[in-house]
């Protein structure tokens, strides 16, 4: 069974400029830097700003969702809209809205059921695959379970009940958004050892790694399942 998001990385040029955009427009913390990595705290949940400086290198074009408390959402909107060109949707009786960071992923902050204030957890990664259908029988192996498919099947949302991921085959999606290449998660759950068995034929590469064991599926994309 999986849990929560522990981490969620991204690739960046310049560590103090997307340190400081994430600082001064999303209010976030910084948890622990160092030469090649800084980390910031997205409520639990670590995002990781990365220098590509070896593997796994964190994420490009990476769109990914944020949580904000239901009743933040109005201030969040106005704040953001007098410095970027947002994109909003709803979906039932939530709202999202849709900018860009400096390194062009697509950030999503989200109405959610969080106590906040501000941003309280990462609820949503999107994965860019190759193969739709492989990637969903790889995904689901891990423990993710598929919730809804999208038109024409170019993308499967699946959840692992705290969070959800969405594989995308190649294309913009809301606000022109593109699934992220070379994503790097990590994922705490109690069954490490029992998913790698199911799963080792079927990704690239496993490896022992001091907080569990992190895999690399045949996108490229890599999932540590931290040990809990």
């Amino acid at each position: 069974m999986l849990d929560e998001l522990r981490w969620l990385a991204l690739e960046v040029k310049y560590l103090d400029r997307a340190q400081s955009f994430y600082e001064a427009f999303l209010d976030l913390d910084v948890r622990r830097t160092g030469d090649h990595e800084v980390a910031l705290a997205a409520g639990e949940t670590d995002l990781l700003l990365r220098r590509p400086e070896a593997v796994p290198r964190g994420g490009l074009h990476t769109h990914f969702a944020m949580s904000i408390p239901h009743d933040e959402y109005d201030t969040w909107y106005e704040r953001l809209d007098e410095r970027f060109e947002l994109v909003e949707h709803t979906f039932g009786d939530a709202k999202s809205l849709y900018f860009y960071d400096t390194e062009t992923n697509c950030v999503e902050l989200g109405q959610s059921d969080v106590a906040g204030p501000g941003v309280d957890g990462i609820f949503e990664v999107v994965f860019e695959v190759a193969d739709l259908d492989r990637a969903q029988k790889l995904y689901e192996q891990l423990g993710f379970e598929t919730v809804d498919e999208g038109d024409q099947r170019k993308r499967v949302r699946m959840t692992a009940g705290s969070f959800d991921i969405e594989l995308w085959e190649p294309h913009l999606g809301l606000a022109d958004a593109r699934g992220g290449v070379h994503v790097d998660v990590g994922i705490a759950t109690g069954q490490a050892d029992e998913i790698i068995e199911s799963v080792q034929d079927d990704v690239v590469a496993v490896e022992a790694v001091d907080s569990g064991y992190r895999l690399e599926d045949p996108d490229g994309h890599h999932v540590t399942l931290v040990q809990q």
